[in-house]
């Protein structure tokens, strides 16, 4: 999906929400686990509730790699069922991969021509020659680990040089050299509060992938108040917030509401923004 397509889809649905489906067996409804593909079931409800709230999907690797082989399966079930049924959402890997230049090519290839994804996110710890495989393929993304809501981000990712620049300032204008904005985002954790001012100065333009709003405890507001530019320029994660709102026979419906404020909230700022 080319940048124009995503801030159209912003504008038309009122809503820069992404749905991470960091979907846990063990946190999964009872009554599903009867079925054959119980996180998948899961996961197809789960979109169809709230698919008209958003506009991206996030699914974490690590949630399907962890049952093996019949992770991939569902994996790829998902990915299939959410192309062919709401093509107009964007489609991210959570998969934080990055190794050197070959093997980066295969990760590139294994998930933008097999699984088809939109975006993968991507270490930079090991440079250029990691991260450039991931690039040039049309329409789609990578989407850069700059500065993230663990506690562990400041073990490093804070670490100023003599001039005072951080770690996490240097990824972001050293890999600008790399890509334009059409093709790169960068992940910046919804706790960083007023740390979005500072992204901002070296990321005008640039998509921000945010995660840590609802269960992390990151505020929308600040997000928003510190980190959007004139297009929006901001996907902001909600997975455990939405997807496990209820364990009942009525997680859908659950998931759903929860969307639903999210979305509701984004509207009122993207129109106070005169965005929409």
């Amino acid at each position: 999906m080319k940048r124009n397509e995503l801030i159209e889809n912003i504008k038309r649905k009122g809503s820069f929400l992404c749905v991470g489906l960091d979907t846990d067996i063990k946190k999964i409804p009872s009554h599903l686990l009867d079925s054959d593909d119980p996180v998948y079931e899961f996961n197809k409800a789960i979109i169809d509730a709230t698919a008209p709230y958003c506009v991206a999907y996030k699914p974490n690797l690590a949630f399907y790699e962890a049952t093996g082989a019949q992770g991939w399966i569902t994996l790829e079930k998902t990915l299939r069922y959410l192309k062919e049924n709401y093509p107009d959402q964007f489609i991210i890997a959570d998969a934080k991969r990055g190794d050197i230049g070959n093997t980066s090519k295969l990760y590139a290839r294994s998930f933008f021509e097999h699984l088809d994804v939109d975006a993968i996110t991507v270490a930079p710890y090991m440079g250029e020659d990691s991260v450039t495989p991931f690039l040039g393929y049309e329409g789609k993304w990578v989407i850069l680990l700059a500065l993230t809501s663990n506690k562990g981000s400041r073990d490093f990712q804070f670490i100023e040089d003599k001039e005072g620049t951080r770690l996490f300032e240097h990824v972001i204008t050293t890999s600008q050299k790399w890509a334009s904005p059409e093709e790169m985002m960068y992940v910046v954790g919804a706790t960083q509060g007023e740390m979005f001012k500072d992204i901002r100065r070296v990321a005008p333009d640039s998509f921000l992938l945010v995660p840590g709003v609802g269960a992390q405890g990151g505020s929308l507001e600040d997000v928003a108040r510190y980190g959007m530019n004139a297009d929006c320029g901001l996907l902001v994660n909600s997975s455990r917030g939405i997807i496990f709102a209820s364990s009942g026979t009525d997680y859908a419906e659950a998931a759903a509401n929860e969307a639903e404020k999210l979305q509701k909230q984004m509207h009122a700022i993207l129109s106070e923004a005169g965005i929409i």
